[in-house]
């Protein structure tokens, strides 16, 4: 019989591949690559998932890498924009592709019918590698083209078709700019890889968030029909405590679940709680819980790890030359675990605002 893992279990097994059990020294592109790309839609906060990650990070010389592009922001999995190199960029933004068109269809069909796809998707890399545009100028130029369709509709084409990328400054450290795509091939100067290995992709979703099932795997990706891929290859099988089954890497880190687990900030985003179908190892909420202190409208705080489940939420906020940190736990914290917070808490507002002075609140819980 396979060996069952506990959530907790579970839990230290994906903290561990994600460098929040320690952070690790890795150079940023290492990182970014070890933790399968970090999803960044939204232009900065995704620092924040590396600051907790690497030690002595350097917001700076990251910005840097999109500069020189060694790192890029494109969408990828679940058709959102991830930050992943060059090279996982290229090989895959093809396997990801029909999802990303699945998505589009189911959005934006009505206004695609008796159109043809390739012509429009041509059109489209034309014009954004004679230069970089936003989806909204993209949109005009194409409904020239192609009169009488939605102008939304026709960019939204080319970016299921083309692999686009968010050009520089847009996510720089401290600034940004318009969100403007072109062409990966054109930014990166090389094709994509024309038969990519879909046995590759799944170990690197393991490495970096394993053990997990097949549902696990496609809630990741948006793939389906995984489990014909994952079955042949060489892996461990494991069983959780509902019976279900997990596959890992042989000889990937699996701490024991007593290991400690230290306070972490995540981001808004952070791939850590949304690449599972069960998200239940990294904490399961009370849906009361979830729907105050994640509202559906507005800004999304970021989730605190405190013994590895999520157990708070943290927001910044800035008043006469101070920024202020507001923790806000689910329920009271131990003593041990507000100290734990609120130093980590200062340790982020140095690296967030380094020239204010700060102040950690831990609010009443929720």
């Amino acid at each position: 019989m396979p060996e069952v893992l506990t959530l907790r279990a579970l839990n230290r097994a994906t903290l561990a591949r994600q460098s929040l059990l320690e952070r690790s020294a890795l150079p940023v592109p290492e990182m970014v690559e070890r933790v399968a790309g970090l999803q960044a839609q939204t232009p900065h906060t995704w620092y924040v998932g590396l600051w907790s990650r690497i030690r002595d990070f350097d917001p700076e010389r990251a910005a840097g890498l999109l500069e020189d592009r060694t790192l890029v922001r494109i969408a990828l999995m679940r058709s959102t924009i991830h930050l992943v190199t060059a090279r996982d960029c290229l090989r895959w933004r093809p396997l990801v592709e029909p999802v990303i068109g699945r998505v589009t269809q189911g959005a934006f069909g009505r206004h695609l019918r008796d159109l043809d796809l390739d012509a429009v998707a041509a059109a489209g890399r034309e014009l954004l590698e004679e230069r970089p545009m936003t989806f909204g100028a993209l949109g005009k130029e194409l409904a020239a083209l192609f009169p009488g369709r939605d102008a939304a509709a026709l960019a939204q084409v080319v970016r299921a078709r083309v692999a686009l990328v968010q050009v520089p400054p847009r996510g720089m450290w401290g600034r940004s700019g318009p969100i403007a795509h072109t062409s990966a091939e054109h930014w990166l100067g090389a094709p994509q890889e024309a038969a990519p290995s879909v046995e590759d992709f799944v170990a690197r979703y393991l490495a970096a968030f394993g053990p997990a099932t097949v549902m696990d795997v496609q809630a990741h990706c948006g793939l389906t029909r995984l489990r014909e891929v994952i079955e042949p290859m060489d892996l461990r099988v494991f069983r959780n405590e509902q019976g279900g089954e997990l596959y890992d890497l042989p000889d990937a880190p699996r701490p024991a679940e007593d290991t400690p687990a230290p306070v972490r900030f995540l981001y808004d985003y952070d791939n850590v709680l949304l690449s599972f179908a069960d998200r239940g190892r990294m904490g399961s909420l009370d849906p009361e819980q979830v729907r105050r202190a994640w509202p559906e409208h507005g800004p999304v705080p970021g989730p605190v790890l405190v013994d590895g489940t999520v157990a708070a939420t943290w927001a910044t906020a800035r008043e006469r030359g101070t920024t202020i940190l507001t923790v806000t736990p689910f329920a009271p914290l131990t003593a041990r675990h507000r100290d734990e917070t609120e130093a980590e808490g200062e340790r982020l507002l140095r690296f967030l605002a380094p020239a204010d002075t700060h102040a950690v609140r831990v609010a009443a819980p929720w």
